[in-house]
C-alpha cells in the first residue's frame, strides 16, 4: 500500500490508548481505529502487575482492531516512569579529509555512546543536536561536506533495563511486538510544537496521571530531559485525604468543579458530596476544594521550573512551556504555571489529523498522537529515529555483548 499504516500504543498510569492512522499527503494522519481503556496494572509509568496491565492493553488493542478493520501485530509504544534518566555525551571521529557519508554520522553516534552507563540500564534514544567540523560548530546536517575531523553533540536517553523488559513483555503478553519505545514528551513534541518554538528554545511538559515528563528543546533539537515522579494522580489523592472522599469521587469532583487558581473562586461557590461516614451529601466550599489543588499543582511546577534551573538551560527558552497531558485540562493551569514558573506558557493539543479524531483532539491524547508521527519519521528513513535521521546499534552491541562473554567463559 502506498500510504503507509503507523500504530501507537500509550501506556500510561490513568489511560491506555490504542490508535491506528493511515498516512496521507506525506504528514497528515487519517485517525483509522480508537481503542481507549482504564490503565490497570501501571503506577507512575511502571509496571506493578504483568497480567492486569497486559490484559488492560489487550483490550485497547482490541478495540483498535474492531474501529480499523486491521490485524495489529507491532506498534511504537510510549515509555515514562521515574526510572528515565539522560545524559549529554560528545563524540569524535576522524574523516581524512574526504566528503562526509551517512556511515560517518553512525559512526560519531556510536562514538557518542561510548559513555558510562551502568549494566542495569537501557539506551532508549540517542538525539543528535549539532555537529562540528574542523572547528565549525552549529552544523545540522554534515553529509556531503568536506573535513578531517566531525564531532557531534548528542543526547543520550536511558531507562532501568528491568523497567523496559517488564514494559515489552506486558506488551507482548498481549499479543504485540514493540517496534519501538519513545519517552512521553518526546513523542507530544512531535504533534504539539511548532518550528519557531523548536528553534527558539521551549519546554514540553506532560502532565500524566502518575508522572510529569518535561522536555527542553533548543536550536530545533531536544537538549534535556527529565521525568518527576508527580502527576495529576497525586492532585486526586489530595482530594480524597482533604475531603474525606473514596479516590473514585475525588477524581469525579475534581473534574467538575476543580480550578487551578484560589483567587478566581468565589466565596459562594459550593457544592454537595457525600464524604467517607455520612449517609447524606454534605455541602462543600469549592474554595477549599481550590486550595488543595492550587498547593499541589505550585509544588509540580515548581519542580519543573526547578528541574529546567538544574539543566542550565532556564535563560535560554523564550518560547516558555507547552503544557500537555490530561493535567493541563485543569480551568485556570495556564495562569498558573506562568506565576509560578514565570515563563511564558500555552496548551499544546495534538493537530493535522482527520479521521477519527472526536476523542483524541485533546492535550491528554498528545503523546498518543505523537507516537503515530515518530513512526512517519521511522517510515521515512526506513530506519529507528533514536538520532532522528539515525540508526539503532543495539543489535550490534548485542552481539560483540555475546562474543565478550563467550570469552570471558572461555578465559581464565
Amino acid at each position: 500500500m502506498d500510504e503507509p499504516i503507523v500504530v501507537g500504543v500509550d501506556i500510561g498510569t490513568s489511560k491506555i490508548c490504542t490508535l491506528v492512522a493511515r498516512v496521507e499527503n506525506g504528514d497528515i494522519l487519517r485517525i483509522l481505529g480508537v481503542g481507549i481503556e482504564p490503565s490497570e496494572g501501571i503506577r507512575k509509568g511502571v509496571t506493578t502487575d504483568m497480567s492486569a496491565a497486559a490484559e488492560s492493553i489487550r483490550r485497547s488493542i482490541e478495540k483498535a482492531e474492531r474501529t480499523s478493520g486491521f490485524e495489529i501485530n507491532s506498534a511504537l509504544v510510549s515509555l515514562a516512569g521515574s526510572q528515565v534518566s539522560s545524559v549529554n555525551s560528545h563524540g569524535v571521529i576522524g574523516i581524512s579529509g574526504r566528503v562526509i557519508d551517512q556511515e560517518d554520522v553512525y559512526r560519531a553516534l556510536d562514538a557518542a555512546q561510548a559513555v558510562a552507563i551502568p549494566h542495569n540500564r537501557e539506551i532508549i534514544h540517542v538525539i543528535q543536536r549539532g555537529f562540528t567540523i574542523d572547528g565549525q560548530d552549529g552544523i545540522r546536517q554534515p553529509v556531503g561536506m568536506h573535513g578531517f575531523r566531525l564531532e557531534v553533540e548528542a543526547h543520550i536517553i536511558t531507562a532501568a533495563a528491568s523497567t523496559v523488559e517488564n514494559l515489552r513483555k506486558c506488551v507482548s503478553m498481549a499479543g504485540i511486538d514493540v517496534s519501538q519505545l519513545v519517552l512521553n514528551p518526546l513523542a507530544a513534541g512531535e504533534v504539539v510544537l511548532s518550528e519557531t518554538e523548536r528553534n527558539m528554545g521551549c519546554a514540553v511538559v506532560d502532565l500524566g496521571g502518575g508522572t510529569t515528563d518535561l522536555a527542553i528543546y533548543i536550536n530545533g533539537d531536544v537538549w534535556h530531559t527529565s521525568v518527576l515522579a508527580v502527576g495529576g494522580g497525586h492532585v486526586t489523592s489530595d482530594i480524597a485525604q482533604g475531603l474525606r472522599l473514596p479516590l473514585d469521587v475525588a477524581e469525579e469532583v475534581k473534574l467538575q468543579h476543580g480550578h487551578a487558581v484560589l483567587d478566581e473562586i468565589g466565596e459562594d461557590e459550593s457544592f454537595n458530596i457525600v464524604t467517607f461516614g455520612s449517609d447524606q451529601s454534605s455541602k462543600i466550599s469549592r474554595r477549599e476544594l481550590v486550595n488543595i489543588i492550587e498547593a499541589r499543582l505550585e509544588e509540580i511546577f515548581s519542580m519543573v521550573a526547578q528541574e529546567v534551573k538544574h539543566s542550565g538551560y532556564d535563560g535560554m527558552l523564550p518560547a516558555g512551556l507547552i503544557l500537555t497531558g490530561g493535567g493541563s485540562l485543569m480551568p485556570g493551569i495556564r495562569k498558573l504555571a506562568n506565576r509560578v514558573t514565570g515563563m511564558p506558557t500555552r496548551i499544546g493539543k495534538p493537530e493535522r489529523m482527520v479521521g477519527l479524531t472526536d476523542k483524541i483532539s485533546s492535550p491528554a491524547f498528545a503523546t498518543s498522537v505523537g507516537l503515530l508521527q515518530w513512526a512517519i519519521l521511522m517510515s521515512e528513513t526506513n530506519q529507528p529515529v533514536d538520532d532522528r535521521a539515525g540508526r539503532n546499534s543495539k543489535a550490534e552491541r548485542s552481539v560483540w555483548e555475546t562474543i565478550r562473554i563467550w570469552l570471558e567463559k572461555l578465559l581464565p
